[in-house]
């Protein structure tokens, strides 16, 4: 295989499964013998980047603004300069910015060009960019379904769902329970002490994250003389510290407030899975993926979800008695009760969901693409 220049676009590298995916692609590159280019208007993940060995280029190709246009000419010239061969596109601005980058090169040297939908975007002529690449990744059937009932124009056989994956390595399968990290829980948050049932819902700070049915929850299960202890980490980040007192006088209302704990992100997430006894992804909104599902069925612990989107599109898949129908309490409630009375068994094995089958099915695409002369960018 010819050794291949890719240069990926983003708005920044500041943090989420946009960044994660273009820095585990990039390292794939550069271990492959590939030139892997980056170009965003940086951010806290770009030591990272360069120390796989990828290049950085700063250009603030996401910032709403029409001043942001004047980029086109720049990345047009930087596609020819690096000879790139593909140029991979995932987000909607970067994406408009590429394209007419691309339009403006003579066609026997223009690169080819890929998207990925990341997110199941607000439908409109300025997301339909997302599907105007020449090879359209999806990073689930959800994503896939969803572009073809909102943009049925889109040629169906240009979209290639690569589920999105982990390393198992940072997800190890845990014992359970974990004394080891539960216990590390504990030293925490007081709230986490005890040997009841803990029950973990990781996300960010909003509304969206499914936090008060998860409070809901947490107090039916107290009532009933269950010493469950919730624990949202994540929840706690700057500019949401309405929300989160918010969340808490609930709580101290409710009379269980010494039973929640609200923390700011963890590095050690994996080792939250293993001190839980049962992970929540209640998110209200439909999701592309679901990535907290396969790190928690990884770890060896079971998930209780909404099944719509990627989250239920994961559940019916690895585990189907976790799927509850979207805000649904009831069923909520007595799923939980029932996984912890009896938990199912952990998986035996998640290879369609590693890290390396997404970096292999990612990689592969761009060989054959580039290998296919046909140059043809959608109008």
């Amino acid at each position: 295989m010819r050794r291949l220049t890719v240069v990926q676009l983003l708005p920044a590298l500041e943090s989420g499964g946009v960044e994660r995916s273009t820095l585990e692609v990039a390292d794939a590159l550069v271990r492959a013998g590939h030139r892997a280019v980056v170009v965003s208007a940086g951010g806290r993940l770009e030591p990272a980047l360069r120390s796989s060995g990828a290049e950085h280029i700063t250009l603030a190709i996401g910032r709403k603004s029409l001043l942001t246009l004047r980029h086109v000419a720049a990345l047009r010239q930087l596609f020819a300069q690096v000879g790139a061969d593909i140029v991979h596109a995932r987000s909607r601005l970067p994406a408009w910015l590429g394209l007419w980058a691309l339009r403006g090169m003579p066609a026997t040297s223009r690169p080819r060009f890929v998207t990925t939908m990341h997110g199941l975007n607000s439908p409109s002529r300025y997301s339909a960019v997302m599907t105007h690449g020449e090879r359209v990744i999806c990073v689930s059937d959800t994503v896939r379904r969803y572009l073809l009932q909102h943009y049925p124009r889109t040629d169906p056989r240009k979209l290639v769902v690569i589920l999105r994956g982990i390393d198992p390595a940072q997800f190890p399968r845990a014992a359970h329970p974990d004394a080891s990290a539960r216990a590390w829980a504990a030293d925490q948050h007081p709230a986490l002490a005890g040997d009841g049932p803990l029950l973990l819902l990781p996300g960010r700070g909003t509304r969206l994250k499914g936090h008060q049915e998860a409070l809901t929850l947490l107090g039916k299960l107290r009532d009933q003389g269950i010493d469950a202890r919730l624990w949202m980490p994540g929840t706690r980040e700057h500019g949401r510290e309405q929300y989160v007192i918010d969340l808490e006088t609930e709580a101290r209302r409710a009379g269980f407030a010494d039973a929640l704990a609200i923390t700011p992100p963890t590095a050690e997430i994996a080792r939250a899975y293993a001190a839980s006894d049962l992970v929540l992804q209640l998110s209200r909104k439909p999701e592309a993926f679901g990535r907290t599902v396969i790190e928690s069925l990884s770890v060896g612990r079971p998930v209780v979800g909404w099944a719509h989107g990627g989250v239920g599109e994961l559940l019916e898949e690895l585990q189907p008695g976790g799927a509850v129908p979207a805000f649904d309490a009831r069923r909520l409630h007595d799923t939980v009760m029932a996984f912890l009375a009896h938990p199912p068994p952990a998986l035996a094995t998640m290879e369609s969901y590693t890290l390396r089958a997404m970096q292999d099915a990612t990689l592969a695409l761009y060989h054959d693409l580039a290998d296919d002369r046909r140059l043809a960018i959608d109008p």
